[in-house]
Parts: C-alpha cells; structure tokens; sequence
C-alpha cells in the first residue's frame, strides 16, 4: 500500500490528480503540467518533497565513512555546504545518487531518492564502520521545494532574505519562516534558482499554506512531478532508474565531477578502474524528426546499434521534443545525426550539448 505525505490531503484540496509514485500517493499535476513547467522557468512554483529520504550519519568516524560509501570526496568540506555524490556497489553500478549536507565536523544529513531510501539506509547500515550512528529521520521530515527566478519575492513576505543560503549548494538552519523553524538549502531539481525547505513534518501543512498564500499575489502554482520530470529533463540532470542504475557507472553517464578516482578507496573504484576509459557517454538529443522519443528507445547509426534513449519528450520551454541517451562515445560528436526506431518508425535525431538549458540563457 502506498504511503501519503504530510501535504496528501492539501494537494486532494487543491484538485491534483494524484498517482503512485515511489511508494507515495503524489500530485502527477494540478492543472496542466506545460503551464506549471513555464511557472517555473518564468516566475516561481511550489513542489511537495516530503517523499524524499533523510538519512542522518553521526560520529567521529563520519567523514571516513561518506569517502568509503560514497565516489565523490568529503575530506575537505566547510560545514554549510551540500555537496553531490552517486553511490555505488562493488562492480561499479549506482545504489543511488544523493546529497550530503554538512551540518557540524561529526554530523551530516543525507538526502536520498525517495524510491530509494530504504534499498540505501540498508546498504549503508551494512558497510559503515567505526564510531558512527546512522538514522533514518525521514518520517520526521517535511521538505517543500520553491523554484524559480521570482522565489525570493515569496520568500521576502516569510523571513529576512539576508539569511538565506546566498550561494548555489549551501544551506543555513533555524531559519525562521513564517514562525517555522527551517533548514533551507539552495538547492534544487529544476535547473532554476531557487530553495529546498525542510522542517519538522507537524509543521509540514502550516508552512505549505503560508508559501501558497505568500504565492497568490505573482500567481506561484503549486507543481507537480509531471513538471518536476520535465524541468529536470530540461536542465539534463540526471535520475536515478534512467540515466544511471545498478548496471551503469557514474563515469559511463558522464558524473565524473562527482567521482574522486584519485582517493585511496570507495565502494566500487576498482571495478571502475578494471573497467577502463567507459565504451559509451550520456549525450543530448534534439528530436530533428517529427514525433516523441521516450526512454528506453534503441538508437542506430547507418543500420548499426548506436545505444538507447533514457528520458524524452517535448520540453516546453525550448518548445522542442528532446532525450537523453547513452550511446557509444564513437556517436557522442554534437551534430551526429542518430535515428531512433519507436514503433516500427524512425525519428532522426542530432546528438547536442547537454544541458539542453541553463538560466539566464
């Protein structure tokens, strides 16, 4: 049976059309996901997170630890920072891809997908060692996600501004909006500005209805994971059973910012380096054809396997159909030109830089 998050019954309120989603009943939509995709890019839009997994790891022993579970590198990291990672299983596949906050010397909050959370706190559970305690707060959570270039015109009617993280990937806590105690990162999902809220899950309700009201006067939809898809594809940010799984390494769909490879050790490193330089890359796709290309398409080049698609559609605001692929790096060139075979028809496709978009551009 699937869970509900502590805003279910807001979003019911609001007329959403809820879906199964990760275990969750969540809000595919509220209205139209185009309209509140372009709220996004344009103005601001409100999100339900709560779903997300919050992990807590604790001790002396907590930096040793990330750098054995995790690929990137915690050695050196000021506490106030968020800082990216995959994690990974022995042969080099992906566990799943997260966020570490780092919230004192000995203490950092882990965000993890929420399909995921559990597969994850057990995996961790199993390979932490030393002086460590690792927590599973997730139930205790409720995270709300603000995006968009006009966030903080929200945010200014429910707390000082000046206090907020004022850089991209870092965090502030006790946070006072709107009277609720908050951590608030500048972090996100939809490749525009904007923050990720998180305070206890009793004041989860109270502080979605004091964003929407604060909302109502730029006209801030409430957004649901149709969007959250799109705005992800849009900026070519990577999900978690898509561009990465247990079979794919991070180097093989192109996060080796977030592989550390001259560290002494992490989960996975040395089939990664058994592996050598990786056969095939994450590459964009505009659709040149006429039609939709979604994942898990097959893709050719003159007749030969070229790789697959692993996310597509019609991205609203470049007003174009685009995908994500992995395909054999001897293709990754932009301006190669791949053909994707959907239901016994054919779609050209040009291989182009990712991402697809960046704000302000």
């Amino acid at each position: 049976m699937e869970k509900k998050t502590v805003l279910y019954e807001k979003h019911v309120a609001m007329g959403a059309k809820i879906v199964p989603f990760a275990g969750y009943l969540m809000p595919v939509q509220y209205t139209d996901i185009i309209k509140e995709h372009m709220a996004v890019r344009t103005n601001a839009g409100i999100f339900d997170v709560s779903h997300m997994g919050e992990i807590m790891l604790e001790g002396e022993d907590a930096v040793k630890n990330l750098n054995h579970l995790l690929t990137n590198d915690y050695t050196v990291m000021k506490a106030g920072k968020v800082r990216y990672s995959p994690m990974c299983y022995e042969n080099g596949g992906v566990v799943d891809d997260l966020l570490v906050y780092k919230m004192g010397e000995t203490k950092y909050l882990i965000v993890v997908n929420a399909s995921n959370k559990d597969k994850d706190y057990e995996w961790m559970k199993a390979n932490i060692f030393g002086n460590v305690t690792l927590t599973d707060i997730s139930d205790e959570v409720a995270q709300i996600a603000i995006q968009g270039p006009k966030t903080n015109e929200v945010m200014k009617k429910l707390t000082d501004i000046e206090k907020l993280p004022a850089k991209y990937y870092t965090f502030a806590e006790h946070i006072d909006v709107g009277g609720i105690d908050c951590l608030v990162s500048q972090t996100g999902y939809t490749g525009e500005f904007g923050y990720e809220l998180y305070c206890r899950a009793e004041e989860g309700c109270r502080l979605w209805d004091l964003l929407v009201e604060a909302g109502q006067e730029i006209g801030m939809p409430a957004c649901g994971l149709g969007a959250r898809d799109t705005l992800r594809l849009e900026a070519a940010m990577p999900l978690y059973g898509h561009e990465m799984d247990e079979t794919i390494t991070p180097l093989q769909t192109g996060l080796n910012f977030a592989v550390k490879m001259n560290k002494e050790e992490f989960i996975g490193k040395k089939a990664m380096e058994e592996m050598g330089e990786p056969k095939i890359t994450r590459v964009g796709l505009k659709v040149t054809g006429r039609g939709l290309v979604r994942e898990h398409t097959e893709l050719v080049k003159d007749g030969a396997e070229a790789g697959h698609t692993t996310s597509g559609t019609f991205l609203p605001y470049l007003k174009g159909a685009y995908a994500m692929a992995l395909v054999d790096r001897k293709y990754a060139e932009p301006g190669t030109e791949l053909t994707a075979l959907v239901r016994g028809r054919q779609i050209t496709c040009e291989v182009t830089a990712l991402p697809f978009y960046r704000k302000g551009e």
